[in-house]
């Protein structure tokens, strides 16, 4: 295998985005961070973006900040929007958790079929999307329906088709399954969902910043996402929404806030929302999580999301490739589609004893990755920090591991 490492040290040489780890801070840990689809690592322009805003703006401007922080939600929106989602100014908001605004846009989007009464989703999808269904279904005593799909490849409209009829409001999905990778078609299930006058909600957590993605173009009512993965906004970073222009003057937006209130200062004694994507605020802005987003995305921006994918699907290619000679003969199952188009930017390896695994390769291999129930090992190389070494490294402990 020294051959194989000296392949990863030509392809770190000739990677064209490899200075951009220079862009975070220092490790001090030494660990070989492979999470990178859970929390991303701390950039220099995040870090120094939140400084200035504690020290100038909170610490020098005190209330006279709010003269610029209420933009911050819209501006950074819209970045997000022109950037990584594929979506025309006005259309993108940053604030609240990624579960707030999923509770947001299901409601808003059933405001516009208010005669329907079926919610229905992927039983594999993540535990906030079916919850937050589990708790609109009962408050509002609607149906829930769940498909249970082959969680290891992507979802297709013919998996949909069945469950679907004219009593169906929502349908909500994942655009890549949080614990294979496995990456959806939204554009194609839009259009299944559209044909029975369905309104469709993407989760974008787990894609936004590893693979382009096209929400104008693909016709998606709403999506909702997190910025502290591949975004690496830090920890409880504000959400963003999308909600489709021409949708926007119809619905209604469920929790009614100050900050969504049109003529906001009058201090009026009934609510009415302003219009555009401003109605879905609530209440006030995370300002230096916002700030510390807004550094971070500089850094994303400037790396641009097709050299992003580039990258990433080589490493993960590179992880596949790892796990048939070194990890298949242990009794390891890939649990992520082989083909790099079906495949965000994580790869998953199944194996019966995956959680000691995983606490087997931090602690005597100084390797961190996640463990997904029932038994998974997930591996994230984020492009813009990870070195195909760090992946090579990475494989190669887990082989250890399951040796010892």
């Amino acid at each position: 295998m020294s051959g194989m490492g000296s392949k990863m040290l030509e392809l770190d040489d000739e990677d064209e985005l490899k200075d951009f780890r220079a862009c975070f801070v220092d490790d001090r840990s030494g660990v070989n961070y492979l999470d990178g689809n859970s929390l991303g690592r701390l950039s220099r322009a995040a870090r120094d973006s939140i400084m200035t805003a504690i020290d100038q703006e909170w610490g020098v401007e005190l209330i006279r900040g709010w003269e610029h922080w209420g933009e911050l939600s819209f501006a950074i929106g819209d970045t997000l929007a022109a950037e990584l989602l594929g979506a025309a100014s006005g259309q993108v908001v940053v604030a609240d958790s990624t579960s707030v605004n999923l509770y947001k846009v299901i409601m808003a989007a059933h405001s516009l079929v208010p005669d329907r009464r079926v919610l229905l989703a992927d039983l594999n999808d993540f535990p906030t999307d079916r919850y937050i269904l589990e708790g609109i279904a009962k408050a509002n005593r609607m149906e829930l329906r769940f498909i249970a799909t082959a969680m290891d490849e992507p979802v297709v409209a013919d998996d949909f088709a069945p469950y679907l009829d004219d009593d169906v409001a929502v349908v909500v999905l994942s655009q890549v399954n949080y614990r294979s990778g496995a990456l959806n078609d939204l554009a194609q299930i839009a259009y299944t969902v559209h044909s029975v006058g369905a309104m469709l909600v993407g989760d974008l957590s787990h894609s936004v910043g590893a693979v382009p993605i096209a929400l104008d173009d693909d016709d998606i009512d709403f999506a909702v996402g997190c910025t502290y993965k591949y975004l690496n906004g830090g920890p409880g970073s504000p959400a963003f929404l999308y909600a489709r222009r021409r949708l926007q003057a119809e619905l209604t937006q469920p929790i009614w806030g100050w900050f969504s209130a049109r003529d906001q200062f009058t201090m009026a004694p009934g609510y009415e929302p302003v219009a555009g994507i401003g109605r879905f605020l609530v209440g006030t802005p995370p300002v230096l999580q916002l700030r510390a987003l807004e550094g971070a995305l500089t850094v994303v921006c400037e790396a641009g999301i097709e050299r992003l994918r580039a990258k990433s699907l080589r490493q993960t290619e590179l992880a596949i490739e790892l796990f048939e000679q070194v990890l298949a003969p242990h009794g390891f199952r890939l649990a992520s589609p082989r083909l790099g188009p079906e495949r965000g930017g994580h790869v998953s390896f199944e194996h019966p004893h995956a959680q000691e695994l995983t606490s087997i390769l931090l602690r005597d291999h100084r390797v961190l990755v996640d463990y997904r129930a029932p038994n998974r090992v997930r591996f994230a190389p984020s492009p813009l920090y990870t070195s195909f070494a760090q992946v090579y490294e990475g494989i190669m402990a887990l082989a250890k591991a399951v040796e010892s």
